[in-house]
């Protein structure tokens, strides 16, 4: 979830699928109608705003540490709240998660930063990034098709 903009503000939901981590647009219709009616009875954002649901993409966000342990090999641009050794901006390989500390391989040696001082974090569009991504979606239309 990431609540955004001044004047006119924007709630954005990411979501998907637990079962095989797709979100369509019917799966978007669907959430959509059914937090609607929730918000506007428990109002979570103060004013007028603009709810928007989507599937948080292939060169998704990283927002719980379960996202560094699944993508673990992939890609990623880190940011830190406050600099760890003088730097704020990481991009590398997610090499390893243990406990709430990421290691990252970059450019300049390995890194390791702790899950609570991420700001933002997202995975970087890769060509391995998109493969992976295909062979998902296919296994989970096979899926589909079998039932």
């Amino acid at each position: 979830m990431r609540l955004s903009g001044n004047r006119r503000k924007r709630l954005q939901i990411m979501g998907e699928r637990v079962s095989d981590g797709q979100m369509g647009i019917d799966d978007c219709t669907k959430l959509s109608r059914a937090l609607g009616p929730v918000f506007d009875l428990d109002d979570p954002v103060d004013g007028e705003y603009d709810l928007e649901i989507s599937s948080p993409g292939i060169d998704r966000p990283l927002m719980r540490i379960e996202d560094f342990e699944r993508f673990v090999g992939f890609d990623a641009k880190c940011e830190t709240a406050v600099p760890v050794n003088n730097q704020r901006r990481w991009k590398g390989v997610i090499q390893a998660v243990n406990g709430d500390e990421i290691t990252l391989a970059t450019e300049h040696g390995e890194a390791k930063l702790k899950f609570s001082a991420l700001s933002d974090a997202r995975l970087v569009l890769t060509d391995k990034l998109i493969e992976d991504d295909l062979k998902r979606a296919k296994a989970a239309e096979a899926a589909g098709a079998e039932e």
